[in-house]
């Protein structure tokens, strides 16, 4: 068994820490290598067979890795090394989204640190059909994200709060009722999403105005990943939807 490539969530932190050291390599002795090579054989992303693998994730590797991130970056002037297209994307992820990027960062360690991210499952939907999360959040953080938003309970309070409002039970970006299509067999029905990324809420209690009601297309699309693109709000997807409708006419 090979050692497997660099992970999302991998590549977050990776790069969280060349920015961190101002855009340079950091050696296989320095102290936060040897911690975040640590870090990283924690996560809750790869099999115990590949925990077992001799080198992963070791300190020469993690080493490796920064010189990766400094020597591909554009202000570097000398001979790049090679590397694969998602460091390629995190680096332009973390250079025209810095803060974004070091938030993502510092919410997988802390996630990892309080052991929150070690006891939520696999889910369905955390990664897209090409085998990719997003480049912003890593599949940990989508995970979370998910888990969050598939608790019956969460779910419940959104709905008894659109109803007591008087709003219809719809998908507050198209529009689309799953009553109004499916009759009974879709009464009550409709997914949750929150509007702002975990990394940036941060681990705080859920607030119902943090949520939006959407139908299954659009919440997958709210969380479909694109190239150095964190997921899009309701608003966001709104306007894109828009944009297209323009562009078939």
């Amino acid at each position: 068994m090979r050692i497997p490539a660099w992970t999302e969530d991998e590549l977050v932190l990776a790069g969280a820490l060349v920015v961190r050291n101002g855009w340079r390599e950091l050696r296989t002795k320095d102290p936060e290598v040897h911690e975040l090579s640590e870090l990283l054989r924690s996560l809750p992303v790869h099999g115990p067979e590949v925990h077992a693998l001799p080198g992963f994730r070791s300190p020469d590797s993690v080493s490796r890795k920064t010189t990766d991130f400094m020597t591909n970056h554009t202000r570097y002037s000398g001979k790049p090394t090679r590397c694969g297209k998602p460091t390629l994307l995190m680096i332009e992820a973390f250079t025209s989204r810095e803060a974004e990027m070091l938030q993502a960062a510092q919410a997988i360690e802390d996630g990892i640190g309080s052991g929150e991210l070690h006891l939520i499952p696999p889910q369905p939907g955390e990664v897209d059909d090409d085998g990719a999360a997003s480049a912003i959040e890593g599949r940990l953080l989508v995970r979370r994200a998910l888990a969050r938003e598939r608790d019956p309970k969460l779910r419940k309070a959104k709905i008894d709060q659109v109803r007591a409002l008087g709003h219809p039970l719809a998908c507050e970006v198209c529009g689309f009722g799953f009553a109004r299509t499916y009759g009974d067999l879709g009464e009550g029905y409709i997914e949750v999403h929150h509007i702002t990324p975990l990394f940036v809420s941060g681990a705080q209690t859920t607030r119902l105005a943090d949520l939006a009601c959407l139908c299954a297309n659009c919440h997958r699309m709210c969380h479909k990943s694109r190239p150095g693109e964190s997921w899009r709000t309701p608003t966001v997807l709104r306007e894109q939807i828009r944009k297209s409708a323009q562009i078939a006419r």
